[in-house]
């Protein structure tokens, strides 16, 4: 049987990572933990996310084949997040490929998707 792992955290490559782990903690709600030059962290106390610095890191395009993940978030209200965000610093590119959910990238263009919540 294969051991089974638990997901504690994801770390992000970015090259300011005390300004994006304040930006996604202010979307998120959660806390931010460690905030250092080279590195970052938010979390809950059982998630978090950590940000690493690599100041050469580009964005891919989107869309384009050179994107790696994003992240989904649920929120109550789709349009009143995406506002939210984009006054937080979040950009809305112009594909949008679904109707039920926003794609925005966050200040240092990592991708990311406001979810409405389940019905």
């Amino acid at each position: 049987m294969t051991t089974k792992a638990k997901l504690i955290a994801v770390t992000i490559d970015c090259a300011e990572p005390k300004k994006l782990a304040e930006f996604y903690s202010r979307i998120t709600g959660f806390e931010v933990q460690y905030a250092e030059e080279e590195y970052a962290g938010i979390g809950d106390g059982t998630t978090s996310i950590y940000f690493g610095r690599v100041p050469e890191r580009k964005p891919a395009v989107w869309p384009g084949p050179d994107k790696q993940f994003h992240l989904d978030f649920r929120v109550p209200d789709v349009d009143k997040a995406v506002l939210e965000y984009i006054e937080l610093g979040a950009t809305k590119p112009d594909f949008q490929p679904g109707d039920t959910w926003t794609v925005l990238a966050d200040p240092e263009g990592h991708l990311f998707c406001v979810c409405p919540e389940r019905s």
